[in-house]
């Protein structure tokens, strides 16, 4: 008797072995989790549970001290790049995508193979070979090509088929996602995605691997492994982003009193997984005005008080979910004393439509301050220079504001569509308890310009905007006029010179010589004569003009 019971036992461990002795999938890709992780999960929807076997013949697996990059791929490292959408509220589905980043001047073609950049050297300088690797020469010179679906490499490591939906034959990258002890194949390309619903995913922090095998005629090489790790939670993601008007810097959640804040809220739901919920939104801005509820993600707010306000907010999504199993009523006796048969019936008209509440929130603290609330440009004045220029226009803006007195004007002029900026000048500014200023800028031609100008302290920023249009000179402009006088003038003081000289050459020849007294007089009313003209038509320019010494735009 006991040796038919070690014979037994020999005979249990024989059949054994090969199981024992078969890799499994939690053995080829690793077991490793965050700290607490636990190996029993519940199932996931598409996933496969990591105790099948791995054919380890067809994709060897990497060992400990190997080297990785050596006989894996041509020309370096393959790396991978592994990204998701997480948070992700559970009910919701989350997505992970693999990018796989070639080695220098390598990329994928059109086809599915792996080319050399044209004019790209890399350490070894420029390929004479375009190809790193030509699966397409490999499909022709092999079953691979033949879409047969009995050739036994055209499989995943689990042993399941590769789908054979159109442009298979040119995704040449097997990729296996592996969490929660669960994992899911993927052929692809470069780049391959994979969606996980989380409803049954712990909540709190998990990891994610994925590795990824290249085709090598009939077997296939390892070439990249990565990790990650994303996030399950009960709580709605929320982001709130904050904007005002006239306000300097947003990011340092300091605002301006008196003028309205505008607060949108962001669900993080990348997975749409909330469209069909009601959403409420309870503010509370923490300047005892009382609770706010709305509908809407976005909402406007007016602070009268300047200090340090506590925001709150409190998102609520009404979730449509399973109802739980009614809970069976006691029999109801009816007036013959036995109990009806209507309590099942009662049971399942219960309303279908169950809820599932899901709340986030969000919280800020934000400092309230004064500001310059508004900008006006109130008249707009050609400046008249004493000498006329050409191409040559100022002009003169004068500007009230309200709220906190400015220290700086800027003065961007664009053209009329205010798209394309032709030049920006910033100066600082003085002015005393009431705001009003006048700024000068230059115009160094004719046309149509929008101006913006910009008053600004420490904490804000106001803006006001025109169109003005800077005529052309006339070509009878006063300039040319004057150039034209000066002219003629020139030509009359001539002739009345050869005029006063003929007189006197005439006078010379019939006065005598005695007479000088009288042509003493004669010639100083001529020289009187001369001089006075000289005045009408030569005058003195003595005019300064103090604004063409000082730097246009300048106040």
């Amino acid at each position: 008797m006991e040796r038919l019971c070690y014979f037994l036992g020999f005979l249990l461990l024989a059949a054994r072995l090969p199981l024992d002795s078969a890799k499994r999938f939690h053995d080829a890709l690793g077991n490793e989790g965050l700290p607490g992780y636990v190996r029993e999960h519940n199932q996931l929807d598409g996933w496969s549970s990591d105790e099948n076997d791995w054919n380890e013949k067809l994709y060897p697996v990497w060992k400990r001290g190997d080297e990785k990059c050596k006989n894996s791929w041509k020309g370096g490292c393959v790396k991978a790049v592994l990204t998701s959408d997480s948070p992700a509220l559970v009910g919701s589905n989350i997505t992970f995508v693999v990018n796989l980043v070639f080695p220098r001047c390598q990329k994928e073609d059109a086809d599915g193979n792996i080319v050399y950049e044209k004019n790209c050297r890399n350490e070894t300088g420029l390929s004479t070979d375009p190809y790193v690797y030509n699966w397409t020469a490999w499909s022709e010179d092999s079953d691979w090509g033949n879409g047969s679906g009995q050739s036994h490499h055209h499989v995943f490591p689990d042993g399941k088929p590769f789908p054979h939906h159109h442009g298979w034959k040119k995704w040449n990258f097997v990729y296996v996602f592996h969490t929660l002890g669960q994992y899911v194949q993927k052929l692809g390309r470069c780049s391959a995605r994979v969606s996980l619903n989380t409803a049954n995913v712990t909540l709190g922090p998990q990891l994610m691997q994925a590795t990824v095998y290249r085709r090598h005629r009939r077997t296939y090489v390892p070439i990249a492994q990565v990790k990650d790790v994303y996030v399950v939670t009960d709580q709605i993601p929320v982001f709130v982003t904050m904007s005002q008007k006239n306000n300097r810097n947003a990011s340092d959640e300091t605002f301006l009193k008196d003028l309205p804040i505008t607060f949108d809220v962001l669900i993080h739901d990348p997975s749409h997984f909330l469209n069909e919920s009601a959403i409420d939104y309870k503010w509370n801005f923490g300047d005892n005005t009382g609770l706010f509820v709305s509908n809407n993600h976005s909402l406007n707010h007016t602070y009268v008080l300047n200090g340090t306000f506590s925001l709150n907010l409190t998102v609520q999504a009404a979730v449509p979910g399973p109802c739980p199993p009614p809970s069976p009523r006691p029999p109801q006796p009816t007036s013959s004393g036995r109990a009806g048969d209507d309590s099942l019936e009662q049971s399942e008209s219960l309303d279908e439509n169950c809820q599932i509440y899901r709340y986030g929130h969000f919280k800020a603290t934000i400092t309230i301050v004064e500001g310059i609330l508004e900008v006006n440009i109130i008249q707009m004045t050609n400046v008249l220079m004493p000498v006329p220029q050409p191409d040559h226009a100022l002009i003169d803006f004068v500007v009230t504001c309200l709220g906190t007195i400015p220290t700086e004007v800027c003065t961007i002029v664009s053209d009329p569509t205010c798209q394309v900026t032709e030049s920006a000048v910033c100066d600082p500014v003085q002015v005393g308890d009431t705001c009003l200023l006048t700024v000068r800028r230059a115009f160094g031609r004719s046309g149509t310009y929008c101006v913006n100008l910009t008053l600004g302290d420490d904490t804000s920023l106001a803006l006001a905007s025109t169109v003005i249009s800077v005529p052309g000179r006339d070509p009878a402009s006063p300039l040319r006029l004057a150039n034209g006088a000066l002219i003629s003038v020139g030509c009359l003081a001539l002739f009345v010179t050869a005029i006063a000289l003929l007189v006197f050459k005439k006078h010379k020849e019939y006065k005598p010589i005695e007479s000088s007294p009288g042509k003493v007089v004669k010639s100083k009313g001529l020289n009187v004569f001369l001089n006075r003209a000289k005045v009408v038509f030569f005058p003195g320019n003595q005019e300064k003009d103090p604004l063409l010494k000082n730097k246009p735009g300048i106040l």
